[in-house]
């Protein structure tokens, strides 16, 4: 069985922003681009992510497209989403239906998220991105931006976040 440090070498993954690893796998350049309030963007993007046990977090983050994740290796991950009404939805992408994990989980734009490899080696994902994935897109969670939104869920906000940064 692949070992994350194997994964990370055979894909050629390097430190996400977010946490974990990720490599851009394909963007949609051979179609026109796609018109967005906030620019154009490639129709569809897609990504290899690897969470490890020395990088387990994928940090609380907004992204304005939508988000389609498939589980393909290793151990389960753990997903927790908040909508913005403010309710909170958990998931597990995994390989083990017997045990409610799912092989794909789609995260519609304008949902909050952080995912959790709770143990073992790693887990990897990809995912696929419509309109296609740009910076521009995304928004790390702040502690407190996101407590002063989502009040009842302090707990959660604050385990997921990225530790700030110092002045």
């Amino acid at each position: 069985m692949p070992t994350a440090h194997q994964w990370i070498e055979a894909l050629g993954l390097e430190a996400h922003v977010e946490g974990g690893y990720f490599r851009r796998t394909f963007q949609a350049d051979h179609r026109a681009m796609v018109a967005t309030p906030y620019g154009e963007r490639y129709t569809l993007t897609s990504i290899h992510y690897l969470l490890t046990h020395w990088s387990p977090i994928g940090h609380w983050h907004l992204n304005r497209s939508d988000i389609l994740h498939f589980h393909h290796h290793g151990d389960p991950i753990t997903y927790h989403l908040i909508h913005p009404d403010g309710r909170r939805e958990t998931a597990v992408l995994g390989q083990d239906p017997g045990r409610g994990q799912h092989l794909v989980l789609a995260v519609p734009g304008g949902v909050w998220k952080a995912s959790h490899l709770e143990a073992g080696d790693h887990g990897l994902i990809s995912e696929a991105v419509a309109p296609g994935f740009d910076y521009a897109d995304m928004t790390l969670g702040r502690v407190d931006d996101l407590l002063e939104r989502f009040p009842g869920h302090e707990e959660l906000i604050r385990r997921y976040c990225r530790p700030a940064e110092p002045d």
